[in-house]
């Protein structure tokens, strides 16, 4: 063999180990990129996930306050129906006993005034005769005779909601 087919040889096996080095790099970068694009993956994964946890805990914040809020007031306002009640037995009193016009006229609007403020503040009045039976916001106690099937004859106590909440249910008497 020629020295110049030597070199060449020399050459091409110098060549074919750098290139053979420039592959293994080449297919170490992309293993390291691969690693690292599923590292970046991940790490979009669980921050989406933890905006999404932040995300519902604020809202459950807000629905919890706003709950706390709108019934903030149910405990008084159950011990004023008692006050509401009172009056009315008042009312029908003085209205039986003939009571002069004055006492009975300030009971009466003292009445109205307190039902305007429960009222104001989510507090309704609910059962009246006529009305469907609902069991969610009446509680039957008994049977009205001339009443229709299912319908109200006759109320024996109101009842009252708090923004759409059963405070106290009607206790009634229901068609059968």
């Amino acid at each position: 063999m020629t020295e110049q087919t030597n070199n060449d040889i020399l050459d091409d096996s110098v060549e074919t180990t750098e290139q053979a080095a420039e592959l293994d790099e080449v297919a170490t970068l992309k293993a390291t990129i691969s690693e690292l694009e599923a590292q970046v993956k991940d790490a979009k994964e669980v921050a989406a996930r933890a905006n999404a946890e932040s995300y519902n805990a604020q809202r459950r914040m807000e629905q919890e306050t706003d709950k706390a809020k709108k019934y903030a007031l149910q405990k008084f306002a159950k011990e004023l129906l008692d006050v509401v009640d009172n009056l009315e037995r008042a009312i029908d009193a003085s209205e039986k006993a003939g009571a002069d016009d004055s006492t009975l006229e300030g009971l009466k609007l003292t009445h109205k005034s307190l039902l305007t403020v429960l009222e104001k503040n989510g507090v309704v009045a609910v059962g009246q005769v006529g009305d469907a039976f609902n069991p969610d916001i009446h509680e039957a106690v008994g049977i009205f005779p001339d009443a229709e099937k299912d319908t109200i004859g006759q109320v024996l106590q109101k009842g009252y909601t708090l923004n759409e909440r059963t405070l106290r249910p009607a206790m009634v008497l229901v068609g059968g």
